[in-house]
């Protein structure tokens, strides 16, 4: 749960030096992180809790979660949310189910890591011409030919 808040909400802020501020944004990170329980909870309970824990990414839902309500906050006046506040939980618990339902799960895929590859690095080919020599051996080189007369 903490590595959720951490990285998806960003619950710790580094630059947030005030004591007040940090726990205000911690508890922002918290009631977003019951919201986004809610919403996994919905989809677990019509998906399955194996094909949601395996495949949806917690941080694509969150991200959509953010945009959409932004739009959402703009597009639909606050009197409108009235209704989900006088309904009963049975009735809300439907209502959650039934969005759940039509969630396109693919939109939401995890990208686990590859295994990383071995870099096999070839050793560089020096032309017999020219080969290497270091800037302080010249400079070493140089200096000495100065003292010497």
């Amino acid at each position: 749960m903490f590595q959720v808040l951490t990285v998806i909400f960003n619950c710790q802020i580094k630059t947030l030096a005030y004591p007040k501020a940090a726990l205000f944004a911690f508890c922002v990170a918290l009631v977003s992180y019951n919201i986004l329980a809610v919403v996994l909870a919905a989809l677990r309970s019509v998906y399955g809790s194996e094909k949601v824990e395996q495949e949806v990414s917690c941080y694509y839902l969150a991200d959509e979660i953010r945009g959409t309500y932004r739009g959402m906050m703009i597009a639909i006046p606050p009197c409108e949310w009235k209704v989900f506040e006088q309904m009963s939980l049975m009735e809300l618990t439907q209502v959650l189910l039934d969005l759940a339902g039509r969630v396109n799960l693919r939109a939401f895929l995890r990208h686990p890591r590859a295994e990383k590859k071995t870099n096999f690095r070839l050793k560089r080919q020096r032309p017999a011409q020219r080969p290497h020599v270091s800037t302080a051996k010249i400079l070493a080189q140089t200096k000495a030919k100065k003292l010497t007369p």
